[in-house]
């Protein structure tokens, strides 16, 4: 099973779509968001991908309920309040916006954390825990959108980066 990994998209519509469709072009089978999407426009490209999306809220999610209503017209869209824990093809995930609020022993009892809230990307581990952060799919702070795509059977993840003019801030 092949998962996207996104977080940090910030409004930036054109990169968000350009995200869901190499997920949907990429045959992933769920994307995973990890926090800051911002506002309820924001879920509209997955939507419009078709491809399901699973997310947590982070900081600058300011309309919970307006993002929850958006995610509720898409067919298999789903956000959670951060950290939330779920298994996906028999892998434990941890979904979380910011990993510096969880405790240690959260981190242990899953084999992936995906994680955002830096909008650097990182890949590191912790133990036997695969720690992920697909960095910031606006690009704002590091002026390149980027996003991963994990195939869990095999743990091997794929860097995904929008390139070119037109994506520098």
């Amino acid at each position: 099973m092949r998962v996207g990994l996104i977080a940090d998209s910030h409004d930036r519509l054109p990169a968000i779509a350009a995200f869901a469709k190499h997920f949907a072009g990429a045959n992933v089978d769920l994307v995973l968001h990890a926090g800051d999407f911002c506002s309820p426009f924001s879920l509209k490209p997955f939507r419009d991908a078709q491809v399901p999306m699973a997310g947590v809220f982070g900081r600058n999610d300011g309309d919970h309920e307006g993002l929850r209503a958006e995610a509720a017209r898409a067919v298999g869209t789903e956000l959670y309040e951060s950290p939330h824990s779920v298994e996906v093809a028999g892998t434990r995930i941890l979904l979380v916006h910011d990993i510096g609020e969880v405790h240690q022993r959260s981190l242990d009892g899953h084999a992936v954390v995906i994680t955002g809230h830096t909008h650097k990307a990182e890949q590191s581990e912790r133990g036997t825990t695969l720690i992920i952060n697909p960095g910031e799919a606006c690009g704002w702070l590091y002026g390149v959108p980027s996003a991963a795509i994990l195939d869990l059977e095999t743990m091997a993840l794929q860097p995904l980066r929008l390139e070119g003019p037109e994506w520098r801030p």
